[in-house]
């Protein structure tokens, strides 16, 4: 195992801790709400006024998120070595600034460009970087903090969707992109500035160096421990799954030929179900076993597969596929930000999320790419289903080696700590 961190060891009893938790759930939430949820409002109105395909302004999306998977390592590293605040007040500028010139895109290869800027901006301020913050500052209380922060995350779409529709109608697509983009400078700047722990005033060169050393040698011991290519396995082949499911669940359904009030109650269903399992989480889940848990959700999305496949036109089995396929990714989310520290060890968590990070949010950039070409063979959705049933199997079970491989250190670790013989 590494070298012990060089976190804050009480960082949990500093004083005003819950309010910043409180104000870094605001600024996910409206980070998640400006960056991400936003683009697919703008689709329509950009491709109305520049004459831009779909299939090119989404290629800018994926080129994106492609982006953000290869930043995600040198992001988490940096929070390691304690510049948490400069990563993501760096990105918070980053963000605005991008929204800013895409209120002014004229061509493709701007808005492009864009997304690549929002690519870094992505990796340096929505969930993993925060979860490398938190984990680092509060090191005793990570848990219940992220899980928080998740929950508070969780309206970002309920809250930011008809928000931009609205700034859309009054402003047009352009002036809403600026609107966004000052509410995110003036919400997430100050937050991150002044939230995010700055470090003590002798965390000099040689702390700086002693925490460099921390994060090499987790990233080294990562990659040589079968437990972190389990879960890396686990997290790459559900966010693909995820990711081209919902990219291509509306298409899907009309497919089937679903009535449209059905397929409109079907999506709106996933986001309170995402929010209604991380209440669950917060209330009950975090005190089950780290594994258990793990190996319940990551089991939820392939259920949520076959009752989708099995629902045909069926508006209630598509409303109880919903709440199923919203449930299981309400609580990967926290389950991501808490089961490396579980299974692991927390030291240099950010270098180890970051490698994590990386083949997922890959993934995730090409999964609607990928969902549309296994489409086109048959010009049916049929396929598509299936690939992601069995993909999404090959999840569950590297979540259970890992959690298996993990067991006997997991055990050790509690013994130690409740001072239980082994």
């Amino acid at each position: 195992m590494p070298t012990p961190t060089h976190a804050r060891p009480h960082g949990h009893d500093r004083p005003h801790a819950a309010a910043q938790t409180w104000a870094l759930a605001v600024a996910q939430l409206v980070s998640w709400g400006t960056i991400y949820y936003a683009f697919s409002l703008f689709v329509v109105p950009m491709e109305s006024a520049m004459g831009w395909s779909r299939t090119a302004t989404n290629a800018a999306l994926s080129v994106g998120l492609l982006v953000s998977g290869f930043a995600a390592y040198p992001v988490g590293t940096l929070i390691d070595r304690g510049h948490g605040r400069r990563v993501m007040v760096g990105g918070t500028l980053l963000a605005s600034a991008m929204l800013v010139v895409w209120s002014q895109a004229r061509n493709l290869p701007t808005l492009v460009a864009v997304w690549c800027g929002l690519g870094v901006a992505i990796a340096a301020t929505l969930y993993d970087p925060v979860f490398a913050v938190v984990t680092r500052d509060f090191p005793r209380s990570y848990a219940r903090k992220i899980t928080l922060i998740t929950l508070v995350a969780g309206f970002a779409s309920t809250v930011f969707i008809p928000l931009t529709q609205g700034l859309i109608g009054e402003f047009g697509w352009r002036g809403a992109l600026l609107a966004l983009a000052l509410v995110n400078l003036l919400v997430c700047l100050p937050v991150h500035g002044f939230a995010i722990h700055r470090g003590e005033p002798g965390e000099d060169t040689a702390r700086q160096k002693a925490a460099r050393e921390v994060s090499r040698a987790s990233a080294r011991n990562a990659l040589r421990s079968p437990v972190f290519w389990a879960l890396a396995v686990c997290f790459t082949a559900y966010y693909s799954t995820f990711v081209a499911l919902t990219f291509h669940l509306i298409p899907l359904m009309r497919e089937r030929a679903v009535a449209g009030t059905t397929v409109i109650v079907t999506m709106a269903a996933i986001g309170p179900a995402q929010v209604l399992a991380r209440v669950v989480w917060f209330a009950v889940g975090r005190r089950a076993p780290p594994g258990l848990v793990a190996i319940v959700v990551t089991a939820a999305f392939p259920c949520s597969v076959v009752i989708l496949m099995c629902a045909g036109t069926s508006a209630g089995w598509l409303l109880l596929f919903a709440i199923v396929y919203g449930g299981a990714n309400g609580m990967m989310t926290i389950l991501r930000g808490t089961i490396v520290q579980a299974l692991l060890w927390t030291e240099g968590y950010g270098t180890v999320s970051g490698l994590l990070s990386m083949p997922a949010n890959i993934a995730k950039g090409i999964a609607p790419i990928a969902g549309a070409a296994i489409w086109a063979i048959r010009a049916s959705y049929a396929p598509v289903e299936w690939v992601v049933l069995i993909v999404s199997l090959i999840s569950m079970a590297a979540c259970v080696v890992a959690v298996r491989m993990a067991a006997p250190r997991v055990s050790d670790t509690e013994s130690a700590a409740s001072g239980r013989p082994k």
